[in-house]
């Protein structure tokens, strides 16, 4: 018999300034999935993340921290991060939020899709079952609508396209070249489930209950939504549009827009 997905899971855990959750949120999720490796990607936490992580892996041999030289973005971490599980050997790559968030229980049952044949297992707010506590009315409105516009534009079944509790069977990542995935802010989680049903895999969604952060601020921004609508709009064109397609044109229009996006931040 092959290996199965949850046989040996990674869960990558990004973090910045995230020292007042990180112990928890790590011995809840060696609890929740004892068999799983913990990888923290930090980026230069000046509040000395890395380093709490750092004292906890001296006596665990499940829990890593990658340290990265300065604030990249929530894409470059999983990036990173998906690299050094797969160069591991990971049977399956699971993201989870440090703030408490997700609830790390639920992880056995978004493995246990992976084990039944899906490529992508989403924990979604969206679908019956699963519910936001806690969130202000506008920013919900504005996660559902965004949501919405990205599975028409995509044209993806997928109800909670900008989740960020997720977990990928390894198979599926392998087949995703990482250095051409664009995104960085929340886009990078609609970019990849884009891509992996782009590949034909299979992707379910098991509904969850999402709360706002238990400690610490929340590094949402608006540059984050308007990158992911930006990027939303032009994939969407570029599937009813095949001269986009070609060459580079696609990737010079993202640059030129990312470009006016940050001058105007």
């Amino acid at each position: 018999m092959g290996r199965t997905a949850s046989q040996y899971p990674w869960v990558i855990v990004p973090t910045y300034n995230e020292a007042s959750n990180i112990l928890d949120i790590v011995e809840a999720i060696r609890k929740a999935v004892p068999a799983a490796t913990v990888l923290v990607v930090d980026d230069s936490s000046p509040d000395g993340t890395a380093d709490l992580v750092e004292s906890l892996s001296k006596g665990d041999q499940f829990v890593r921290v990658l340290r990265r030289p300065g604030k990249a973005g929530l894409g470059a971490a999983y990036r990173a991060g998906f690299r050094e599980a797969l160069s591991a050997g990971a049977t399956a790559l699971v993201e989870i939020d440090a703030d408490f968030s997700h609830d790390p229980a639920v992880m056995p049952r978004l493995l246990d899709g992976l084990d039944d044949g899906a490529g992508l297992a989403i924990g979604s707010r969206y679908i019956s079952g699963g519910s936001s506590e806690g969130l202000p009315a506008l920013r919900l409105l504005i996660s559902r609508l965004g949501n919405r516009y990205a599975s028409i534009m995509l044209g993806i079944d997928v109800r909670d396209a900008t989740a960020g509790f997720r977990a990928y069977e390894a198979d599926a990542l392998k087949m995703i070249d990482l250095d051409q995935v664009r995104a960085d802010g929340y886009g990078f989680q609609v970019e990849m489930a884009y891509l992996v049903s782009q590949l034909g895999f299979r992707i379910i969604e098991v509904p969850i209950t999402f709360h706002d952060r238990r400690a610490g601020s929340s590094k949402m921004s608006s540059d984050i939504v308007i990158e992911a609508m930006m990027l939303c709009t032009i994939w969407g064109i570029s599937r009813r549009v095949p001269w986009l397609r070609q060459g580079s044109r696609q990737d010079r229009l993202i640059d030129h827009l990312e470009k006016l996006i940050r001058r105007s931040s």
